[in-house]
């Protein structure tokens, strides 16, 4: 199908992190686009400000009959009443991850998957070829803070793409050059067992175009399997990797460090972002830029400009008397990466991390894997579970992940409870993570640290 051709398109989930990129690529094609979603949120209301109808009702009359292509998203539920109405009368209904897909095909397409980082790095990736005016289209899966988008277009038929493997949807994508950050156990409610999340992640790899070049992580699991007709590795520091950062300091709360690669290098970049793993993020974005043959200079220019994403090591508040990171943190190997880069970040300071776990099953299969994560900070508060699209499993709680810590300071408590706690509280390093609706605490938090 040709995207750029389509005069009218409707979404099912048009307020999706990813959903509305595409959304925001198609009104910006010139088409009519409508759509549902559940709640009214910030980011459906931009859509709105931008000239897209939305409503917020299941309502088969509410929906547009004169659309060319109808997108959903896997979240929405098999009953769905205008999804169902559009599937009986032979419309053309197809997923997110079809349309990317399609996508892909047309543009010179990067791709950045993996379960940790993605956002970060495709973020960074097409902040850079933004910057230094090589250009880009980008579908990311979180809102750049530069520019307080998750799309962006250009004149250039290049495309960065967040490659999403939940529910395989990144297997649909046909990549020039396929980033691949990490293989680690996440959505085992879909792949069953690690051994089967690895093979999609091969097969991932198996879908770049002839010619194009896989940039994965140094040392990944099965990385012999990996396809594509080039490869590159990368890393923090190891320098068996060909490309990976060197001569790393840090100062007044950035970093900076070189970059190598076989025949080239990159000297005293500056990244303005905290925590070590966003090195090792830059270090795969630059990565890509040196695949793209864009200049070092105009790199090591534009990267101390890059103010990350939101939700992602973002500092809501930072001063002498108190700092306040958010971040989106949902797996064991994310929290660890987190409370490592805060602790080292801002030494000597209390370290309270206020966790929500995300999904039961993510919370019943890396329950150890979440507490020791969490014994790394110095006090802990966990709230419930966010369900997201799960019923309530029997014995999986917050409290699974308490009863294997070894850090006695854990606490269990409601949304008004930790308000109540960082009223009262003396806190100097405070952090929330996770993917559920603790964000909807960030401005009240906020609010009260500043007002202390």
């Amino acid at each position: 199908m040709n995207v750029r051709e389509l005069k009218r398109v409707y979404f099912i989930g048009i307020g999706g992190i990813g959903m509305s990129a595409l959304a925001r690529f198609f009104r910006q094609q010139g088409a009519v686009v409508k759509g549902y979603d559940r709640t009214e949120t910030e980011l459906t209301k931009q859509l709105v400000a931008e000239d897209m109808e939305v409503h917020y009702t299941d309502d088969v009359d509410l929906l547009d009959k004169e659309a060319e292509l109808v997108i959903y998203t896997p979240a929405i539920p098999a009953a769905h009443a205008e999804l169902n109405w559009y599937r009986d009368n032979k419309y053309a209904v197809y997923k997110r991850s079809d349309v990317l897909q399609w996508i892909t095909q047309a543009m010179h397409a990067i791709t950045v998957a993996g379960t940790h980082g993605k956002t970060t790095i495709s973020t960074m990736t097409a902040y850079l070829l933004r910057e230094t005016g090589y250009g880009c289209n980008a579908f990311l899966g979180g809102v750049s803070v530069n520019y307080d988008r998750n799309y962006w277009s250009s004149d250039n038929d290049t495309a960065v793409v967040e490659a999403d493997e939940y529910d395989r949807s990144f297997l649909k994508l046909y990549p020039d050059i396929a980033v691949l950050t990490a293989m680690d156990a996440d959505h085992l409610d879909i792949y069953g067992t690690v051994e089967e999340m690895e093979k999609a992640f091969i097969q991932y790899t198996a879908n770049i175009k002839a010619g194009g070049t896989l940039v994965a992580k140094h040392g990944l699991p099965r990385g012999s399997e990996l396809k594509g007709d080039n490869k590159m590795t990368y890393s923090l520091q190891n320098d068996n990797a060909d490309v990976y950062a060197s001569n790393i300091r840090q100062r007044d709360g950035e970093y900076i460090f070189d970059v190598k690669g076989k025949s080239w290098e990159i000297n005293e970049i500056h990244l303005a972002i905290g925590g070590m793993h966003n090195v090792e993020n830059a270090v795969a974005a630059i990565a890509v830029t040196q695949l793209l043959g864009i200049s070092g200079d105009k790199v090591k220019s534009a990267l101390p400009g890059f103010r990350g994403v939101k939700r992602r090591f973002e500092y809501v508040i930072k001063n002498e008397q108190v700092v306040y990171i958010d971040d989106y943190a949902h797996h064991p190997e994310e929290l660890s990466a987190l409370i490592r880069s805060a602790k080292q970040l801002f030494k000597g300071r209390k370290c309270v991390v206020a966790f929500q776990p995300h999904l039961f099953t993510r919370t019943r299969d890396l329950a150890d894997g979440f507490a020791h994560s969490l014994d790394m900070a110095d006090e802990v508060i966990l709230l419930d579970i966010y369900p997201a699209r799960e019923l309530p499993m029997e014995g999986v709680s917050s409290q699974m992940i308490k009863d294997r810590m070894v850090n006695e300071s854990c606490t269990i408590l409601s949304k008004e409870g930790l308000l109540k706690y960082v009223k009262e509280a003396p806190l100097s390093l405070f952090i929330t993570a996770g993917a559920g609706d603790i964000d909807q605490l960030i401005e009240p938090i906020k609010e009260l640290l500043e007002n202390k």
